[in-house]
């Protein structure tokens, strides 16, 4: 059998916790920051989990953990 691979793009933007739940960073703070209020910024700069109703196909990206 071939080694199973991590694909490249989820590995740099996804990751596991200890759980086994989906970790992700919410969008919109790479830029045009300045017209956005501070609570709102502070809200984006928190993780999040993936919905569970994806979990199972984001798991196939990263096999490995």
């Amino acid at each position: 059998m071939p080694k199973v691979k991590t694909h490249s793009g989820a590995k740099k933007r996804l990751s596991k916790t200890a759980n086994g739940k989906i970790k992700r960073k919410k969008s919109g703070k790479r830029h045009l920051n300045t017209g956005k209020g501070a609570r709102r910024l502070r809200r984006l700069s928190e993780g999040a989990t993936i919905d569970s109703t994806h979990v199972q196909r984001v798991g196939r990206l990263l096999p490995n953990g």
